[in-house]
């Protein structure tokens, strides 16, 4: 079955919306260099809390640095950490010993062939990867709305160890293309969900519609 992951959640009422909807995840954005949805430690500690599982909670952090990491998780108690930039300082193993009941998701910004071997090299140190759109470089890790090129995504769901989520402009109207060309495990979306910012319902209701038509065809 496809997942589906909503990301920039910035309340709770916005979190049960989406699971409402659907959602198998929530993601929960903290302080980023660029992108949409930045809330504070201390909502998304209180929107994880009030999460019921087996949703996800993702906390999106753009910290490098395993000691870190590690520090800000604890003020946010998400069952999920989402990686948005390359580990600077410290390792996987590092990070998974530290917290062993917690997913560990790595963003992989999908430029060029070199994106496969990076997500490859990665896949076996990793719960999952999430593969977006983006420039690490400029320090643009995501959130751009802005499709990248599925053909290298499907080359790494094709071989990578764990589940992949698909990111970056996905919307009802070109997600069963994105399904067909990538299949990958999950997708993420936020903007394409929102008017003005917030989660708008119709939109919802209009993606799921095809995320079930997906299910049942294909799974």
């Amino acid at each position: 079955m496809l997942r589906v992951k909503i990301c920039c959640i910035s309340s709770i009422l916005e979190a049960k919306i989406a699971v409402n909807f659907g959602a198998d995840a929530i993601g929960l954005v903290s302080k980023m260099p660029s992108g949409p949805g930045v809330i504070s430690d201390d909502l998304i500690c209180e929107i994880s809390e009030k999460t019921p599982p087996p949703i996800a909670t993702f906390l999106l952090t753009s910290e490098t640095d395993v000691i870190e990491i590690i520090k800000q998780h604890k003020k946010v108690n998400t069952n999920t950490i989402q990686l948005v930039d390359a580990l600077k300082s410290g390792s996987y193993h590092e990070l998974k010993s530290a917290l062993p009941m917690v997913k560990i998701v790595q963003v992989i910004h999908v430029i060029n062939e070199k994106s496969i071997e990076e997500a490859l090299e990665i896949s076996n140190s990793v719960d999952a990867l999430l593969l977006d759109s983006g420039n690490p470089e400029k320090k643009i890790l995501g959130g751009t709305g802005q499709i990248h090129n599925w053909e290298f995504s499907r080359k790494i769901v094709e071989h990578s160890e764990v589940p992949v989520f698909l990111a970056g402009g996905i919307n009802s109207h070109n997600l069963l293309e994105a399904y067909q060309i990538v299949k990958p495990f999950g997708v993420d979306l936020c903007s394409s969900v929102r008017t003005n910012g917030m989660l708008d319902e119709i939109k919802l209701s209009e993606f799921f519609k095809v995320i079930k038509s997906i299910n049942t065809t294909f799974n």
